[in-house]
């Protein structure tokens, strides 16, 4: 029992201070993945999206919930920039395209 209260050296200090250093780091880590989820999609796709709005995505559905937003977002991104599809009336003929006949 009287081992427990003795003072810790500084050798063996050092594998303490390096497991707080890696679970201070862990913690950083998982507290700035909605923040580079963020910056990714905004270079990507040009939709700006908070950080906040990915944890409660997260929070209340899990991994689905984030790509539900995801897909949402895109799609309202794509219909605001390009508007409606343009659905051609017939499928093209390939027959006619020369792509370096097989011969």
């Amino acid at each position: 029992m009287r081992s427990l209260f003795e003072t810790i050296t500084s050798a063996s200090g050092l594998p303490f201070a390096f497991a707080f250093l890696l679970l201070l780091i862990l913690i950083v880590s998982f507290r700035a993945r909605a923040v580079v989820f963020c910056q990714y999609l905004e270079r990507m796709t040009g939709i700006s999206l908070s950080p906040a709005d990915v944890r409660r995505a997260y929070r209340e559905q899990g991994k689905n919930g984030v790509r539900e937003l995801f897909l949402d977002l895109i799609i309202r991104q794509d219909l605001k920039e390009d508007g409606p599809l343009q659905v051609p009336d017939a499928a093209p003929d390939f027959e006619d395209l020369d792509v370096g006949a097989r011969r």
